[in-house]
C-alpha cells in the first residue's frame, strides 16, 4: 500500500510517498480502499511543527477519507464489505488504504462522488458544531464567517443558509462572485478594507450574533469586538501561525501573546460568550458525532449540504496540494485522489 509521510518539519517537500505493509483491520474496525482523502489546515500545521495534536514525526496525517470497504475485523459488522463509505480517521488518511473503527464510518450518499464525500466529514461537522450546536444560530440572526472561501467557510454558508440567517463573510475579492452564488449576502474584501468597519456599517453599529474565526492571535479580539449583545464567538483554529517565518516555538509564542484574555465578569456584563471547537478532541463522543452526521447526511439528501471540491491532486503530489492551500488559491476543498 502507499502512504504519504511527513518526514520532518519544513516545507511541502517534506511530504514523501512511501510503500508500507498491508493493513489488517483490528477488533471493531473496517478496512477502506481509499479513493479520495481530504486535506485540512491541521495537516499543514503538523508539517510545520505547529500542531500540538500531531503524531511524532515521521508520521502520516489526514483526518478523512472516502472509498470502499473490503474487509472487517473481529466484532465488526460484515455488512460493511463492498459498501461505498466516507470516514473520519485519527491520522493516516494520506494513503490508499486505511483501517478505522466502524463507528467512524458512514455510508456514502449516492448523490456524492468520492471526492465530494471526502469533503464532508471534517468541514461540515466542524461547521455544524460551530453554528448549530454551540453557536445556536437562529433564523434571522446574523453570522460573520471568516475565511468564507475555505472548506469550513463554504460548509458554514450551507448551514447558515439552511437555518435562514443573514450571512456575511470575509474573503479576497476574486472569490466574492462565487460566494454570493453559494448564498453569502455580503462579501468583505479583508485584503483591501477594514472588515470591522464594514461589519459595523452593515449592522448599523449593532454587531453580529455569531462570528466563527479560524484566524487566531489578535484577530480574535477584533472578532469579539464585532459581536452584538448576546453574541457568540466561535474559535476553531489559528491560521495566522503559517504567516510567520519564525521557528515553531517562537511562532507559537508570538501568536499566544497576541491572543485576548476573556474575563468571565466582562463576558457577563457584556452578555457575550466565547467558545472553542476542536473536532479532533471528540473521538470519545461517538453518539454526538453520529447524531450530527445523520443531520448532515439528511442535508445531502435534501440538497442543502453541497460539498464543493476546488481541485484534486494525485496522492503522490500531496506537497503540491498543501502549497496550493497555503497560497490561498483554493475556494472550497482540496482533495487527494488515489
Amino acid at each position: 500500500m502507499k502512504q504519504v509521510w511527513i518526514v520532518a518539519t519544513g516545507g511541502p517537500e517534506k511530504l514523501q510517498q512511501r510503500e508500507a505493509p498491508e493493513l489488517r483491520p483490528r477488533t471493531g474496525e473496517v478496512r477502506i480502499r481509499v479513493r479520495a482523502s481530504g486535506i485540512n489546515f491541521a495537516d499543514i500545521l503538523a508539517r510545520k511543527g505547529l500542531y500540538p495534536d500531531a503524531p511524532k514525526l515521521p508520521a502520516v496525517v489526514g483526518y478523512e477519507v472516502s472509498g470502499t470497504v473490503d474487509a472487517v475485523g473481529p466484532q465488526a459488522d460484515g455488512a460493511w464489505i463492498g459498501k461505498e463509505v466516507f470516514a473520519l480517521t485519527r491520522f493516516g488518511g494520506y494513503a490508499d488504504t486505511v483501517t478505522v473503527p466502524e463507528t467512524q464510518t458512514f455510508e456514502k450518499p449516492a448523490a456524492l462522488s468520492f471526492e465530494e464525500a471526502a469533503a464532508i466529514a471534517v468541514n461540515y461537522l466542524t461547521a455544524w458544531q460551530l453554528l448549530a450546536v454551540m453557536g445556536g444560530l437562529k433564523r434571522d440572526e446574523t453570522v460573520l464567517i471568516h475565511n468564507a472561501g475555505s472548506g469550513v467557510g463554504l460548509a458554514a454558508i450551507d448551514i447558515a443558509r439552511h437555518i435562514g440567517a443573514t450571512i456575511y463573510g470575509t474573503a479576497s475579492a476574486r472569490k466574492h462572485a462565487f460566494l454570493k452564488q453559494r448564498g453569502l449576502h455580503e462579501a468583505i474584501d479583508y485584503t483591501r478594507l477594514d472588515w470591522t468597519r464594514e461589519v459595523a456599517k452593515l449592522t448599523q453599529g449593532r454587531g453580529v450574533e455569531l462570528v466563527i474565526d479560524p484566524l487566531g492571535g489578535s484577530d480574535w479580539k477584533k472578532s469579539y469586538g464585532a459581536l452584538r449583545h448576546t453574541g457568540r464567538l466561535g474559535v476553531f483554529g489559528a491560521s495566522v501561525m503559517t504567516e510567520s517565518r519564525l521557528p515553531g516555538p517562537l511562532n507559537l509564542l508570538r501568536v499566544g501573546l497576541g491572543m485576548p484574555w476573556f474575563n468571565p465578569v466582562a463576558l457577563m456584563n457584556r452578555n457575550r460568550s466565547v467558545f472553542g471547537v476542536n473536532l479532533g478532541h471528540l473521538w470519545h463522543e461517538v453518539p454526538k458525532i453520529e447524531s450530527w452526521m445523520k443531520d448532515l447526511i439528511d442535508g445531502v439528501n435534501a440538497g442543502w449540504v453541497r460539498p464543493h471540491v476546488d481541485r484534486t491532486f494525485p496522492l503522490a503530489r500531496a506537497g503540491e496540494a498543501q502549497a496550493y492551500i497555503e497560497a490561498r488559491k483554493n475556494t472550497g476543498k482540496v482533495i487527494l485522489v488515489t
